[in-house]
């Protein structure tokens, strides 16, 4: 019987795990989002929720994974042999190729921009000029095309040389490179007229925005953003080795996610706000507003190319991680070579993708409950898919799974944050269901 893979070491699992968590989501989302919720009173609320919630339920998540040493489906299998939890696994395993289908749709739109930054067409470009080649970009349908399924073959040839040789090597590299590129931007911005406009922004605390809503969103962000109730952390979890330190693992990787997400913040905002342009959220911030200000500022064709390509490489490390999880599945339940399970795995999220491409077309009927698939996908997986992947886990966790085994894998065997675990094991059976319910209800909009 072939060993199984694990990370070579520790500082090899960090820069994957926290590649897996360092995504598009830091770049653009959690941004905009602080600065509109009280800025950094906002940013405190979200890393005592990091602390107190998330990171038990990473450590949850690390310990079915190390315990069972298999896939998000398998390891569940294992540790309820009646298969009454099968579909927890099930759900991480749909729930991650789903949200990586419409993904690799936007790190193509990242692609793209590299592309055009390189050529200058964002030179002496206006914002209506910028959103309008966007538009048509996006409406060509084979450019978009194109863009996509070349990442996705990108990450695919990562997956397919292992944890190793691939994800793990990968990792070692652009992780550093990418926090390294972020500083860059970072100190750039700092030196421009107008940055402590954007820094105030971001940073200006404002407790008179936070509400019970403001902290349910804090949440919710920190939730989608470490990669929680997916079954990377359970696929991950699985190569970590038996003597590693779960609880400083998880803590680290917590802190690059909100460091990086802040430093994200301190290169845009400055930027922006120094041209007068107000800032929007989500891909029109990335998409249109960057791009003019790249195009209309000093340096801004140099810092335009590296901007995208740290956008670029932030969605392959987060990819990467999402499509392990599918692969690992494929691999070991259909007992195939990994190059193999990656080339199906790779086939399955080509057509989500094409089907989220078509779905945006300016001609296309192809509508469910009224919105296009790219969109469709982005709400099923944030509203419904991952709160009740994270609750599935915790539950299972705090209520089904043998103490003594969770305890084992939590503390590795009793070697590390021994004291700690009642408190970890409180949180996990009480407060973190609690919280998620929550959450869930505040995203139906119940609450």
């Amino acid at each position: 019987m072939k060993p199984r893979s694990s990370f070579g070491s520790r500082f090899g699992a960090i820069a994957v795990v926290g590649g897996s968590v360092v995504g598009l989501g830091n770049i653009w989302r959690f941004p905009y989002i602080a600065g509109e919720n009280g800025g950094a009173a906002f940013i405190l609320v979200y890393i005592t929720l990091s602390l107190l919630i998330c990171i038990p339920i990473m450590l949850t998540e690390f310990s079915i994974g190390r315990h069972t040493r298999s896939n998000a489906l398998r390891a569940f299998r294992r540790l309820s042999p009646r298969g009454y939890w099968n579909g927890a696994g099930y759900l991480g395993i749909a729930t991650s190729t789903i949200i990586l289908s419409f993904y690799a749709v936007i790190a193509g739109w990242a692609l793209h921009f590299l592309k055009v930054a390189i050529t200058g067409g964002f030179l002496n470009q206006n914002s209506e000029q910028i959103r309008y080649n966007f538009d048509n970009y996006i409406a060509q349908g084979t450019g978009s095309m194109f863009w996509t399924f070349l990442f996705i073959a990108f990450i695919a040839f990562i997956v397919m040389r292992g944890v190793e040789k691939g994800i793990e090597k990968f990792g070692k590299v652009v992780m550093p490179f990418m926090i390294l590129l972020l500083i860059g931007l970072v100190i750039n911005s700092m030196t421009l007229d107008g940055a402590k406009e954007g820094i105030s922004f971001l940073l200006r605390p404002d407790f008179g925005k936070i509400n019970g809503h403001v902290v349910l969103q804090a949440l919710g962000q920190a939730f989608f953003s470490l990669s929680l109730g997916m079954g990377t952390m359970i696929t991950y979890g699985s190569y970590i080795p038996k003597h590693e330190n779960m609880f400083r693992m998880a803590t680290t990787i917590a802190i690059t996610d909100t460091c990086v997400a802040i430093l994200a913040g301190l290169a845009i905002f400055p930027a922006v706000f120094s041209y007068g342009i107000n800032p929007t959220s989500g891909p029109e911030l990335v998409f249109i507003t960057l791009p003019t200000v790249f195009g209309n500022m000093a340096g801004g064709y140099v810092l335009g190319i590296l901007f995208f390509f740290l956008l670029f490489t932030a969605s392959i490390s987060s990819s990467v991680s999402l499509l392990e999880v599918a692969t690992l599945y494929i691999s070991e339940e259909m007992h195939l070579r990994r190059r193999t399970a990656t080339l199906i795995a790779v086939v399955v999220v080509a057509a989500l993708s094409s089907l989220c491409l078509w779905s945006q077309l300016p001609d296309s009927s192809l509508r469910i409950l009224g919105m296009n698939i790219f969109d469709l996908f982005n709400n099923l997986t944030s509203l419904y898919m991952l709160p009740l992947g994270g609750l599935l886990s915790v539950l299972f966790a705090g209520w089904f799974m043998r103490n003594k085994t969770l305890q084992d894998e939590v503390t590795s065997r009793g070697r590390y944050g021994s004291s700690i675990y009642p408190y970890y094991r409180i949180i996990v059976r009480f407060v973190a269901p609690v919280v998620i319910v929550l959450l869930f209800l505040d995203q139906l909009n119940v609450i």
